[in-house]
């Protein structure tokens, strides 16, 4: 098991940690619902450095991303970052990412953990004939997520910058917490607003330090990794590995609004034509209509008892208080107000098809 910079830090907290990714990883400090409550009303950190980080550069670097990825990066400006996927040869997806333009020809993709290895041997694989410049910097960089609708209060005496004028999916590479230069980025996996900061691992106590004592009027707490995903799943964001992976189409998990066909991407002809003939199925977000709680695997049911689809991700949502998931069923029985059945052990438990996202402001 790897570590964080801040691994210590979170057992002197008393976090429960948990292995996540091939890293310790503290999964809860207080409790799930007290956590996610936090971030929701007011500010909360997350510790997420084990995502991976890498920076193509170069006069080709814009080239390579354009073939590996789905999104048009050529829209981007500095300081813009740009949701984007990795697609496969096969129609499915090798990860999801964010890519931030840092200088005119300095780029940097953020990957989820689990599949650092993964995307830099497949990124690789593309750059031999295209020779853009690239590093893989996960093992040295940290990053946090300060997120909830306080964030930019609490955070703003720590920067020079003027937080509340960074707009959704923009950053500033500037000082934070007595730190030269750090990227500040409007960004985060909650839905409830905040910030993500990137800095070196020498630097990441420091700004820990710092964002606590700075936030310690407005309620800051620290957020494990439970709270993560039930903010996340509220949201109807999806996550690598439960709702999308190798084998799921994009257009049928709903990313098609990150698929520019205006340019050649790896196996863009083939998804045009699924695009075009009409994908099979659509990955669904449901409500509960009884008591329980939807998990990972559960089938989905019609009324005669016959599977239809499979729960992807599955919670009791802490804002609604009712178990809600997503899953994939046939195409023809994805409108929203449809009814379906949960199977909950030897229960068929109801739930509606309703339209995300499940929290709203």
């Amino acid at each position: 098991m790897k570590n964080t910079a801040l691994t210590s830090t979170h057992i002197d907290l008393g976090a429960k940690m948990v292995p996540y990714a091939g890293y310790q990883m503290p999964v809860s400090y207080d409790g799930v619902n007290i956590e996610h409550e936090t971030v929701r009303n007011g500010v909360g950190v997350f510790d997420v450095s084990h995502m991976g980080e890498f920076l193509i550069e170069g006069p080709k670097a814009l080239e390579l991303i354009q073939k590996v990825s789905s999104n048009d990066a050529s829209k981007l400006t500095v300081g813009k970052a740009q949701y984007s996927y990795l697609p496969n040869e096969k129609g499915g997806i090798v990860d999801d990412l964010i890519v931030y333009r840092v200088k005119d020809e300095t780029y940097l993709l953020v990957v989820n953990a689990a599949n650092i290895e993964k995307d830099w041997n497949h990124i690789s694989k593309y750059n031999t004939e295209v020779g853009a410049e690239m590093r893989n910097i996960s093992d040295g960089f940290s990053l946090l997520a300060i997120q909830g609708p306080k964030a930019v209060e609490a955070m703003q005496s720590l920067t020079s910058v003027d937080l509340s004028k960074i707009k959704f999916y923009n950053f500033e590479v500037a000082d934070f917490a007595g730190i030269e230069y750090v990227i500040i980025s409007a960004t985060g996996y909650t839905g409830s607003g905040g910030f993500e900061i990137y800095c070196k691992n020498s630097e990441v106590q420091q700004i820990w330090d710092k964002v606590f004592e700075a936030g310690a009027d407005f309620g800051i707490k620290p957020i494990g990794l439970a709270a993560r995903d039930t903010l996340r799943l509220e949201m109807g964001y999806c996550l690598y590995g439960n709702d999308i992976n190798e084998d799921t189409s994009p257009l049928e998990a709903g990313l098609g609004w990150i698929t520019k066909f205006t340019k050649e991407f790896v196996n863009s002809e083939n998804l045009l034509k699924e695009k075009e003939n009409g994908v099979k199925n659509k990955l669904v977000a449901f409500e509960l209509d009884d008591r329980g709680i939807p998990r990972q695997g559960y089938d989905i049911v019609d009324n005669d008892g016959q599977a239809i689809g499979t729960v992807t991700s599955g919670t009791m949502s802490p804002s609604l208080n009712k178990g809600i998931g997503m899953g994939y069923v046939p195409a023809d029985r994805s409108q929203v107000g449809t009814k379906i059945n949960i199977q909950i052990r030897k229960k068929a438990v109801p739930a509606t098809i309703v339209k995300l996202p499940f929290y709203k402001v």
